[in-house]
């Protein structure tokens, strides 16, 4: 029951981590790997999984998609403000 309401959420609005985590009140840490594994099942059913990539606003660098939390530092200015990567899931398109 816990991976559909997660399913649901993603395909109202993009969110990261820390937002599900807060709605669901549970710490972040214990979201994530329910969320890996929704995302692995979700690709097999037809649905579109967007990751945008955690971004520095300092400088514009942009992490890797692979990671879901929010980095600590910024590897070229070494600044903490960090845009989160955000997670959606797109309705398969039917024909």
């Amino acid at each position: 029951m816990f991976r559909k309401d997660l399913l649901e959420m993603l395909r109202s609005a993009p969110r990261s981590v820390a937002d599900i985590a807060a709605h669901l009140e549970l710490e972040p840490r214990d979201v994530e790997d329910d969320l890996w594994h929704l995302l692995k099942s979700v690709r097999h059913t037809g649905y579109r999984v967007t990751i945008t990539p955690a971004r520095s606003r300092h400088c514009g660098f942009i992490f890797n998609a692979d990671k879901l939390h929010k980095p600590g530092k910024c590897p070229l200015c070494r600044e903490t403000w960090i845009n989160p990567p955000l997670i959606h899931i797109k309705a398969p398109v039917s024909p």
